[in-house]
């Protein structure tokens, strides 16, 4: 089953996030993430204009909610920058992969 295909967990803390071997191998199936200090994923999407960036941002909300995951989304002209962590460990866990693959299956220039 591939990462798109589950669904976010929520978490309750008390759960180590994700380090070394395992967040490599959760790494490698979401081409284009950057790791940033075993903290974060960060991905910048870029676009046409200003109302599709918008629109993928609307979009990317819709499946937040749905997952009841919710990414930083910061829009610009052109460009939608995502960054997405689990708050209540303050570090990654499998549902920010689950996340950064839903949201690569978004339409996106």
């Amino acid at each position: 089953m591939s990462l798109a295909d589950k669904h976010c967990v929520p978490c309750r803390g008390g759960v180590p996030p994700l380090k070394g071997e395992q967040l490599e191998l959760m790494k490698a199936q979401v081409a284009g993430w950057q790791v940033v200090d075993e903290h974060h994923l960060a991905k910048t999407y870029t676009f046409p204009d200003f109302r599709t960036a918008l629109e993928f941002v609307n979009r990317a909300g819709d499946i937040a909610e749905q997952e009841g995951h919710h990414p930083d989304l910061y829009l610009s002209w052109g460009k939608v920058e995502v960054k997405t962590w689990t708050h209540k460990i303050d570090g990654l866990t499998e549902s920010d992969f689950i996340l950064a693959a839903k949201i690569d299956q978004l339409p996106h220039n």
